[in-house]
């Protein structure tokens, strides 16, 4: 079938991963806009807000509602969080076109697709019912159905095609709406915030190499498979510093290092790269990265005392010293492969702000604009060495020369 002869959303696969892939970004974004100006708990009921679709427009619309018991409601914050809500639905609705689309040639593949997501929307039916157990195992099968054809799926014996991946992206995104539920009924749970923050990027990272991949670019060096390992390594290394800012964050102790009693009037919160006046501070690291403190206990602002809090912040700031002199070691690396110099100055230009976003946190005492910036820091930096990953080619016989 030619291109012509090809439905309009086939034809236009590529586009709609582009449209996904700017869309996460945005949700990624806005996300971290929530989390850092503590709206994450001023919706207390999900997927509704205060069992509006959208959000009441004042207290007395919400004081009806059994959710005003848990918290009153904020008209200040509401908003954000049931907008954020409204964005990654819609990000869900798109991934699961790109896995119908991605699946249409396998074998009972939009079958398989379109069953594991009416039964997640049975799993979000059940628990507006009070139907938790039901939910759960609705949930659950409807993941085991899309990892099993993410795992069960390949390319061998067929032309190239994007089920896998879509399948798994689909996985991810369910996975990210349970963790957004817990979000809320676990009252901000430091485990679950990380997570929810590193699947967001991971979705972010899915997709972009799926727009890649659709879209064909290659970028061909005859050292492409050494520089796809290096990048490999960034990619690992940068994933573990985004875990543990997502901890930082979680656990409030962004600011730990800044804000002791030892801060005078002219020194307050500039004490970068002390931390709250020396190079060393007593620092509790076995409670500062406790994953499980059990359920019911409310995680706004933190629970950790100070020394465990120093503790997470400077394990941030060590990893980030790791990742900076990595990354820019690597594009050093970049910029001696032919036609790579842009990405090169790129990558180094990024991690370079990025770590100036970080000290500045520090310095400025988290000003939200700085703080959400930081965030799509680490978006952009994933952009970049993800696409690296994606395009990077050895040429095949008859091909020359690098194809930026």
């Amino acid at each position: 079938m030619n291109a012509i002869a090809r439905p309009a959303l086939v034809r236009h696969f590529h586009r709609l991963a582009w449209l996904a892939v700017l869309l996460t970004a945005c949700v990624v974004v806005f996300g971290a806009f929530v989390r850092l100006s503590d709206a994450g708990l001023s919706c207390p009921d999900w997927p509704t807000c205060y069992g509006r679709a959208t959000w009441p427009s004042a207290p007395q619309d919400a004081a009806a509602h059994a959710a005003s018991e848990i918290r009153p409601f904020d008209t200040h914050k509401a908003w954000r969080e049931q907008v954020h809500r409204h964005l990654a639905a819609s990000l869900g609705t798109l991934v699961l076109l790109l896995a119908i689309l991605a699946a249409r040639r396998r074998r009972f593949g939009v079958l398989q697709v379109i069953g594991a997501s009416l039964l997640v929307v049975g799993a979000v039916l059940a628990y507006m019912r009070g139907e938790i157990a039901m939910a759960f195992a609705l949930a659950g099968a409807g993941e085991a159905i899309l990892l099993f054809a993410a795992l069960r799926w390949s390319n061998r014996g067929q032309a190239p095609d994007l089920a896998r991946i879509g399948a798994l992206t689909l996985a991810v995104i369910v996975f990210q709406a349970l963790l957004g539920q817990w979000t809320v009924t676990l009252l901000l749970k430091p485990i679950v915030v990380m997570g929810h923050l590193v699947g967001g990027l991971t979705t972010f990272s899915l997709l972009l190499w799926m727009a890649w991949r659709a879209t064909d670019l290659p970028i061909q060096l005859a050292d492409a498979r050494v520089l796809r390992r290096w990048v490999i390594v960034g990619l690992a290394v940068l994933a573990v510093q985004i875990a543990l800012g997502g901890w930082t964050s979680a656990n409030y102790a962004a600011l730990a290092c800044g804000g002791g009693g030892w801060a005078t009037a002219e020194h307050h919160y500039l004490d970068f790269p002390k931390c709250v006046g020396q190079w060393w501070p007593q620092a509790d690291f076995r409670q500062g990265f406790v994953l499980w403190r059990g359920i019911g206990v409310d995680y706004e602002g933190g629970v950790l005392d100070g020394a465990s809090r120093i503790a997470i912040q400077l394990t941030h700031r060590m990893m980030a010293v790791v990742v900076f002199f990595y990354l820019l070691w690597l594009a050093l690396r970049l910029s001696r492969a032919p036609g790579m110099r842009g990405w090169a100055f790129l990558l180094g230009l990024l991690v370079v702000a990025q770590v100036s976003l970080g000290v500045l946190n520090v310095k400025l005492a988290l000003p939200l604009p700085v703080a959400v910036m930081h965030n799509g820091g680490a978006v952009a930096l994933l952009f970049v060495l993800v696409t690296l990953l994606a395009r990077l080619k050895e040429p095949g016989p008859g091909e020359f020369g690098p194809a930026a």
